[in-house]
């Protein structure tokens, strides 16, 4: 199924939430001088504008990104203000980056970017967006890239897995997979993005995962009100495999920032 676009959601609380725990790590990695490969399965276009009518219409970005920025919620040294600033500066105060321009935007010269995107159009401007970035993209299912590219070279580095979940069985296949791509690159970071929805059938992938007992393994929640009446995602998960130093200390203050909004945290493992 290849329906979904993130310009209806781009820079929303979920976005905020993941896009955050992704720049944090990013940054951690950074940190060494040793090259690292970056790994997206699901990549969308790359660069949004949230004065799209697109993004105007549903309000996501206004609720997301838009507040996180009027109430100050990362300072300027946050590696999120950081990539967004850089974006801005690159494309317009309007434009906001998907994952794949926060890690182009963070990532170095000596490092390796992989993104998969299968939308014709997405994957056209994902190509457009990543001109400048040395990146390399490719019109293949992520899942399928995933596993013929791992172990990456360089080996040190991290895969993000953001699938739209219009296909329900990514549920059910996900723990698997995970544990899959793990026995196959032992040492990278595996990141999965998840929507908690009102119907809560995140519930039995993240249980799955947990009895996989992966290495330093991470599972953290938000919860925030729905973006409008009838909207059932509320609230953004992500697990970490072999997490990073340092997540502990961006965790608590995600769910200090997202506890304000009146839905509160979750639990989190």
């Amino acid at each position: 199924m290849l329906s979904y676009q993130h310009i209806y959601h781009a820079g929303n609380l979920a976005d905020v939430h993941k896009h955050a725990l992704l720049a944090r790590i990013l940054s951690y990695l950074t940190q060494k001088d040793k090259p690292l490969s970056y790994v997206e399965t699901h990549s969308g276009r790359g660069l949004y504008r949230l004065d799209a009518d697109e993004a105007v219409r549903t309000g996501e970005a206004a609720a997301g990104i838009g507040r996180a920025q009027r109430e100050d919620w990362f300072d300027a040294a946050h590696p999120l203000a950081r990539a967004i600033a850089k974006v801005r500066n690159e494309h317009g105060a309007a434009a906001y980056p998907g994952s794949p321009l926060i890690a182009a935007s963070l990532l170095r010269p000596q490092d390796s970017l992989h993104f998969a995107e299968l939308h014709p159009q997405e994957h056209a401007a994902l190509v457009t967006a990543l001109t400048a970035h040395g990146a390399r993209v490719y019109r293949q299912d992520g899942f399928k890239l995933a596993q013929s590219l791992l172990p990456p070279t360089p080996r040190r580095g991290m895969l993000l897995i953001d699938p739209s979940y219009e296909v329900k069985s990514d549920y059910d296949r996900l723990p698997g997979l995970i544990a899959k791509l793990h026995r196959k690159w032992n040492v990278g970071i595996i990141a999965l993005w998840y929507p908690i929805l009102t119907d809560e059938r995140h519930k039995p992938m993240v249980a799955a995962l947990k009895r996989q007992n992966l290495p330093k393994a991470v599972c953290h929640e938000v919860g925030f009100p729905a973006a409008r009446e009838g909207h059932r995602m509320i609230g953004s998960g992500m697990f970490v495999v072999n997490a990073p130093f340092g997540m502990a200390e961006e965790t608590a203050y995600l769910d200090d920032l997202f506890g304000r909004l009146g839905q509160g945290p979750v639990a989190n493992d």
